[in-house]
């Protein structure tokens, strides 16, 4: 079995990849995030995985290094992590009027034989209008710092979402049937993994 790298902290895109049945190892990326569109938001988010995925792999010989980058865009605005509970009161206000759409880019990076596979995906989300004592009772029982939108679609923010058009792992951080076929041209494949380590 390969070596897979995950090169992100954060704690929903572990959550998805081991309820998938991956084994893997987790390498923060010290590579900055850009939050400036030159292009289209889709290549903005693949460009920031990729620096991630390069920077990691940088660090091995050998192995598979999985990146992401999520932000979420309300009408031209760029919305990343929240900088402080102020920016998340905010955004969440924000996002709370409107639809939005939720991008994320994934990076594959094959190190042994010196391969690079880029995509992203985009999800629209519809949030209910939200009031003050709700996002502020919210943040009492979750911390929206480590989150793109300050909220958490998988956990207790899924309460706050009318619908969504697309996939919704993209909205937690991992759009996960575009990283199935991605993992796939590097020979790795979620039902023979799983298989493997059930044995």
């Amino acid at each position: 079995m390969r070596k897979i790298i995950l090169a992100s902290g954060s704690k929903a895109r572990r959550e998805i990849l081991r309820e998938m049945g991956l084994k893997f190892t987790v390498v923060r990326s010290g590579a900055k995030e850009s939050r400036k569109i030159k292009g289209s938001c889709g290549k903005l988010v693949m460009d920031n995985a990729l620096r991630k995925a390069c920077e990691v792999a940088r660090r091995f010989d050998s192995g598979i290094v999985i990146a992401a980058d999520t932000v979420v865009m309300a009408g031209r605005k760029i919305i990343g992590k929240p900088k402080n509970l102020k920016d998340a009161f905010q955004t969440l206000k924000l996002l709370s009027k409107k639809p939005q759409w939720v991008y994320s880019g994934i990076a594959v990076v094959d190190i042994d034989n010196d391969k690079v596979y880029t995509d992203y995906e985009r999800t629209k989300v519809y949030m209910y209008p939200l009031t003050n004592l709700q996002i502020r009772n919210y943040f009492k029982a979750v911390s929206p710092l480590d989150k793109a939108g300050s909220f958490d679609i998988q956990g207790r923010g899924g309460i706050f979402i009318d619908r969504i058009e697309g996939c919704f792992y993209n909205v937690v951080g991992l759009p996960l049937a575009k990283l199935a076929k991605m993992l796939a041209k590097v020979g790795i494949d979620f039902f023979q993994t799983t298989k493997q380590e059930r044995r």
